[in-house]
């Protein structure tokens, strides 16, 4: 299976199955000199991690991190950082009824006929289980570039399933299950309440933000950086859809406003979501993804078995009713790894531009 790897200079090998031993993965190409522990990769692990909540899947993993190469005494090298998680919580006979059967609206149909063979074991590599990995080298991304440019990511759910949800404040974020800018999450958990209930599922949308971007970053034409976010997020199990800053309503706006205006001040906007033909402006990044209703729900629905009869499933086991719930750090992560990747591409081509012109602020 091809397709593992994410990032050129910054190259992420992701590994593993929702059921296997274990999963994790390999960083080629991180700077040497970063002070590295386990500790600071965990942090990011455990918003992601599952049991944390009576609104997401109750499949109780610890997702503690190991480092297993790439750092001596405390520091990175420069050679690869190998990552492992162990799975613990495995309940691989809840998915006994699946062997011959294929889930609607899952990989399960589409793996079996492009490999001729799949694991069903939790979804097996199509599983968003491994999205922990990811979570994971995200978080030595996020390290560098906060120490090289003060860069941060922030997300939040701006929608779950028919409820928008308004914003608030980023510091009610990590104070609810659902990572709402909001400070009473009532009526969300009620939903999820009823969601649950009646053995169905919901999507989400989620807001991730990038702050304190360098000008410059993104390789026109084709690896643009919005490209390369756009890529990257639909990478992500279960997304379906992303914007960059205004993204569809820029349809309805008129150049005259849509247009971020410049002045000496800073721009007077950011509909661009801080990138213009494909290179960052120094304004935040700002993305949107839409993420589907999951797959895996206990409703009885019509499908086909391994020899093309008609049947009907229903997923037993322990699943998410929103994805969307515990997508926003991993948004955060793919995020961050487009950047650092980028960050180091720039370096290695244009550190030796000079500018006659200093970068205008993020905004008036």
């Amino acid at each position: 299976m091809s397709g593992n790897t994410f990032g050129q200079l910054f190259a992420v090998t992701n590994f593993g199955e929702s059921h296997g031993p274990a999963i994790g993965c390999v960083i080629d190409g991180c700077p040497p000199g970063m002070a590295l522990t386990e500790a600071d990769i965990q942090f990011d692990l455990d918003r992601r991690r599952p049991g944390t909540s009576r609104h997401v899947t109750q499949r109780n993993e610890p997702d503690a991190v190991q480092i297993l190469s790439g750092v001596y005494q405390g520091k990175t090298t420069g050679t690869p950082i190998a990552l492992l998680i162990q799975n613990t919580d495995q309940r691989s006979k809840d998915y006994g009824n699946l062997l011959e059967t294929f889930r609607p609206g899952h990989a399960d149909y589409a793996y079996f006929q492009k490999y001729g063979i799949r694991d069903p074991r939790g979804g097996g590599r199509s599983s968003a289980r491994l999205t922990a990995p990811m979570v994971a080298a995200g978080a030595v991304a996020k390290k560098w570039l906060k120490e090289k440019f003060g860069t941060e990511f922030r997300g939040c759910m701006t929608q779950i399933g028919e409820l928008p949800i308004g914003f608030e404040s980023w510091d009610h974020v990590p104070r609810n299950p659902f990572f709402a800018p909001v400070a009473d999450v009532s009526a969300l958990e009620d939903y999820m309440d009823a969601l649950r209930k009646a053995g169905d599922s919901c999507g989400a949308r989620i807001r991730v933000v990038a702050s304190n971007v360098p000008v410059g970053l993104g390789e026109p034409l084709f690896d643009k950086m919005d490209a390369d976010i756009a890529y990257a997020m639909m990478g992500i199990n279960a997304v379906k859809g992303v914007e960059i800053g205004a993204g569809f309503a820029s349809v309805s706006q008129r150049g005259t406003i849509h247009g971020d205006s410049l002045t000496p001040q800073g721009f007077a906007s950011n509909n661009a979501g801080g990138v213009l033909g494909g290179i960052t402006t120094g304004q935040d990044l700002e993305v949107s993804i839409a993420i589907k209703p999951t797959s895996s729900i206990t409703t009885p629905r019509d499908s086909i078995d391994s020899s093309g009869n008609p049947t009907q499933v229903i997923t037993k086991g322990r699943h998410d009713p929103c994805v969307g719930i515990r997508a926003t750090p991993i948004a955060e992560a793919m995020l961050a790894l487009v950047v650092m990747d980028h960050a180091l591409r720039h370096r290695a081509q244009c550190a030796d531009v000079q500018h006659t012109l200093k970068p205008i602020p993020a905004r008036i």
